[in-house]
């Protein structure tokens, strides 16, 4: 089914590539580019270049949906964390900013995943995930860093599957929230579904097609600083859905520190004070999520016998609540 564009006056000098996708919804500059790579866009009957420079009143049309070539794990020498391994698992403390495996999150990238450094150190994984997921039994967001388990067998990938499936994985993740948590423990029982809108969101609000979802969070600290109220929370988590903590604490008023996609500021900026205005308030940044899969535990799928993991948290996210709790508030200013 093809889709028909009237290029207006106003668009006159914009690339081509960059005017479809403000026109096409959710669909990435990427994307856009390989519709026109594999000349699925005609611009007045011709097929373009992605760079061309619109004039206004051009006729386009997109003939149909982008065929990516497939993609694939390959072999690459990339550091990994060992946390523990034998012969049937493996559990890698995983950095922030890697991504578990090609095609996952938004960024569909071959190179530099967690697959491929497995597949460097293990040379064979399990089959069970496929060609692209070898030895993938549960996920990590690209940004979350911490614990996740490796299947180096069939035999233990089924096993340890079941063992998700009838939630006898126990994990916990530690998070920065923005504010202050009304209550030290808490459970957030909301079911999860893909946004319509936008589709590399999860949300809460649609019910149809919503899978279960729980989090427990108990409070470890409250912190008031210059930078606004934060509460760091340990979540133990029941269920394995997408982005689930980060789309349950969003829900509940309390975005993940660093967390842009479902409501925190790219930046903590200091909160002017009642006595003094500073023209250039200190900032801070943190280039991903301030959560990490701390504490794993489970039976090991041959033995029986049970594995607890835990991961410190990573020194950025050290550092970045140093520096949070050091700034504290004026007196007279807490708020």
């Amino acid at each position: 089914m093809s889709i028909t564009y009237k290029v207006p006056e106003e668009a006159a000098q914009q690339r081509l590539d960059v005017w479809l996708v403000s026109q096409m919804s959710g669909v990435s500059r990427e994307r856009v580019q390989l519709l026109l790579e594999q000349k699925q866009v005609l611009l007045n009957g011709q097929s373009p270049r992605a760079s061309l420079r619109l004039r206004g009143g051009e006729v386009i049309e997109v003939l149909g949906g982008p065929t990516p070539p497939p993609l694939r794990a390959f072999a690459e020498e990339i550091p990994l964390q060992v946390v523990y391994e034998d012969e049937d698992l493996s559990v890698i403390d995983k950095p922030a900013g890697m991504t578990v495996h090609a095609g996952a999150g938004a960024a569909e990238t071959e190179g530099g995943t967690l697959v491929n450094a497995l597949l460097h150190r293990y040379r064979a994984l399990s089959s069970a995930g496929g060609e692209q997921r070898p030895g993938i039994v549960h996920r990590l967001d690209k940004q979350t860093s911490g614990l996740i388990v490796i299947a180096r067998n069939d035999a233990a990938h089924a096993r340890l599957a079941g063992m998700f499936a009838q939630r006898r994985v126990h994990k916990s993740y530690i998070a920065l929230v923005h504010g202050q948590l009304k209550q030290d423990h808490g459970t957030i029982d909301a079911p999860i579904a893909r946004d319509l809108l936008r589709r590399t969101r999860m949300t809460t609000r649609r019910r149809t097609g919503a899978r279960t979802a729980v989090s427990h969070y108990s409070v470890l600290r409250r912190i008031h600083s210059r930078f606004g109220p934060f509460t760091l929370v340990s979540v133990r988590i029941e269920t394995g859905r997408t982005h689930q903590i980060r789309v349950h604490m969003s829900s509940i008023g309390h975005p993940v520190v660093g967390d842009t996609v479902y409501g925190a500021p790219a930046r903590l900026m200091v909160i002017p004070s009642r006595r003094r205005v500073d023209p250039e308030p200190e900032s801070l940044a943190l280039k991903r999520n301030f959560l990490h899969a701390a504490e794993i535990e489970f039976a090991h799928p041959r033995t029986g016998k049970t594995l607890h993991l835990q991961s410190p948290l990573p020194l950025e996210l050290e550092d970045l609540l140093g520096a949070i709790e050091t700034a504290k508030p004026e007196s007279g200013d807490r708020r």
